[in-house]
């Protein structure tokens, strides 16, 4: 069986606010561990009024202290917003609570719109353009501390967090092919690039201290409901909550909407089309062929699923779906 993992972005529904969020990410990840997935991560946003996980090691911290085996983690972190010593600080302060279960994803994104991200910068000439040197001095951090060495993780030296490279592009894959780490691809909502920077990444691998071989991780959207029809109405506040992102007007995660898909004009359609063709929608059989089509065409060695909810309910009922197909193809 392809592992599977969770990501979730602890989404603020119309009517709702961030403190409903954090319990149901935490009703979520009890969930999940129960019905057996690997990982919980949890990713870092900011300014957006449906994602509530802004503080991201904050809520792993809430979300490992509320559950007992699944690992948790950042899926990810946005090195550019931080100093690589606060970040190894904080999974170091994580890791030491929460011993062998805690992940750190890295993306170069600022994760939020320009001025934001101005707002988030350490210093004003902070940028992604740094990310490879900030990783690597982030993952040095994570290493037994060496005599004479001046500035230290208090606490992280020694613990070896495992690290990952986040990425939706030809960038991450290289980088991290070239430091041999594990590799995690935003298909869920990028996937134009996805043949290739697997590809890639498997191809151009280098083993390391941390992996004698690549492990490739692909995010996959998977909505599952006890009809196809009800599925696709719950997939519209995705839908919704996408176009209204992509037009400027962000805002909480909407409610279902009937026939939405429908209504739009057709640059809409096709812009939804292409940003979440990575999609399974269904009842548990079509959810079932759609993760094994996309597990035997692009072979993962672990696959990430994310559902975009509005109804928490419905919502662990989708990933006990996911959960069920994945162990039918086993």
């Amino acid at each position: 069986m392809v592992p599977l993992s969770v990501l979730d972005l602890s989404p603020i529904v119309e009517g709702g606010d961030a403190s409903q969020s954090f319990r149901n990410t935490l009703d979520l990840a009890r969930h999940a561990e129960a019905l057996g997935y690997r990982r919980f991560w949890l990713a870092e946003h900011h300014n957006m009024p449906g994602i509530a996980s802004a503080a991201t090691a904050v809520l792993i911290g809430h979300v490992a202290g509320g559950t007992r085996t699944i690992r948790v983690g950042a899926g990810g972190v946005m090195l550019p917003n931080h100093a690589p010593l606060v970040i190894a600080e904080q999974f170091g302060t994580l890791a030491a609570l929460y011993p062998d279960r805690i992940d750190l994803g890295l993306g170069r994104a600022p994760g939020t719109d320009q001025l934001t991200a101005m707002a988030l910068r350490r210093n004003l000439e902070a940028s992604g353009d740094s990310f490879p040197q900030d990783v690597v001095e982030l993952i040095h951090y994570f290493a037994a501390a060496q005599p004479g060495q001046r500035v230290r993780a208090i606490p992280g030296a020694g613990l070896r967090v495992p690290v990952w490279i986040l990425g939706s592009s030809l960038y991450g894959a290289q980088l991290a092919a070239m430091l041999g780490l594990p590799y995690a691809f935003a298909s869920h909502f990028a996937p134009a690039e996805l043949e290739t920077a697997s590809a890639l990444y498997r191809e151009r691998f280098q083993p390391s201290e941390h992996l004698d071989e690549p492990r490739l991780m692909l995010a996959l959207n998977v909505i599952g409901a006890g009809s196809d029809e009800e599925a696709v109405l719950l997939f519209s506040s995705l839908q919704k909550a996408f176009v209204n992102l992509r037009t400027g007007r962000a805002g909480p995660l909407p409610p279902p909407e009937p026939g939405y898909f429908e209504t739009l004009e057709d640059p809409a359609r096709a812009m939804l089309s292409q940003a979440l063709a990575c999609s399974v929608v269904g009842e548990p059989e079509t959810v079932a062929a759609g993760m094994a089509g996309f597990i035997d065409r692009y072979r993962p060695d672990e696959l990430i699923v994310t559902a975009q909810v509005f109804d928490h309910a419905a919502r662990l009922k989708s990933f006990a779906i996911a959960m069920d197909a994945a162990k039918a193809l086993a």
